[in-house]
């Protein structure tokens, strides 16, 4: 399989470093904004010719198109943040290649009420847009990362596996992960960790359906296993509630 790689920082590094091993992976092309970083992980995975170094917009439709049409790609993988995501998943829909992202097309909160209603939430512009993809016969894997993705695996595992009813899956992050020099160190982009603080958080229940509420509501102290301990989480912005409800039943989802 040929991919397309766009954006190599942290996390497309680390799909870059593992995909190395895997013998599918015949042609990984590292496309960034910035040059110096794609070569930068290319010396480290030592093989020029596997992982070709290319620049692109990711803001530019025609420039990804052109990129995945020299290389005769499989797959466009989309590690930059979701703000690209709509011309990155345009361009695999007109090229017919396999799409992956792990973060979802951007909301927009309701005008008058936002702190109630939704109003484009999450996913929907992707969501919106899977009869098309079905009828061409293509495959668009949308937030499939450690969460969402993982997560909502988990919660599918536990309905088919596990529970023989659920009445609510509730998601929860937290960690103690220190960088030395850095009072804060987020393991996925800034910006999406600012945006998903801010946006009013989405909220699923059966009967009712999404509807928000104010950021950081509904404060619980949660202990999470492996020493982290305990830790206060409070609500924000995130897909698997878009996601877990399409496909699990159960009453509630936060």
């Amino acid at each position: 399989m040929k991919v397309l790689l766009v954006g190599v920082g942290g996390v497309g590094e680390a799909i870059a470093v593992i995909a190395r091993d895997r013998p599918w992976a015949e042609q990984i092309v590292l496309a960034d904004y910035n040059l110096d970083r794609a070569k930068e992980v290319q010396a480290r995975l030592g093989d020029a010719k596997r992982f070709p170094v290319e620049f692109v917009d990711a803001n530019k439709q025609e420039m990804i198109e052109a990129l995945a049409k020299k290389y005769a790609v499989d797959l466009i993988m989309n590690a930059c943040d979701p703000s690209f995501n709509v011309p990155i998943f345009e361009a695999a829909y007109n090229l017919g290649c396999t799409y992956m992202d792990m973060a979802m097309t951007l909301s927009e909160p309701h005008p008058q009420e936002p702190f109630k209603k939704t109003h484009i939430k999450l996913g929907d512009y992707q969501f919106e847009r899977a009869k098309q993809w079905e009828q061409k016969g293509l495959l668009a894997l949308v937030g499939l990362g450690v969460e969402p993705g993982m997560a909502d695996v988990f919660a599918r595992f536990a309905q088919d596996h596990l529970f023989d009813e659920i009445d609510e899956i509730g998601i929860r992050d937290g960690a103690n992960i220190e960088v030395r020099g850095y009072e804060f160190a987020p393991n996925f982009s800034i910006w999406t960790t600012i945006e998903e603080c801010l946006n009013p958080p989405i909220i699923w229940e059966k009967g009712k359906g999404w509807f928000t509420t104010a950021p950081f509501s509904e404060p619980e102290v949660f202990e999470f296993p492996e020493g982290i301990g305990k830790v206060e989480v409070v609500n924000v912005e995130h897909e698997e509630v878009l996601l877990v409800p399409r496909w699990v039943k159960c009453k509630r989802v936060t």
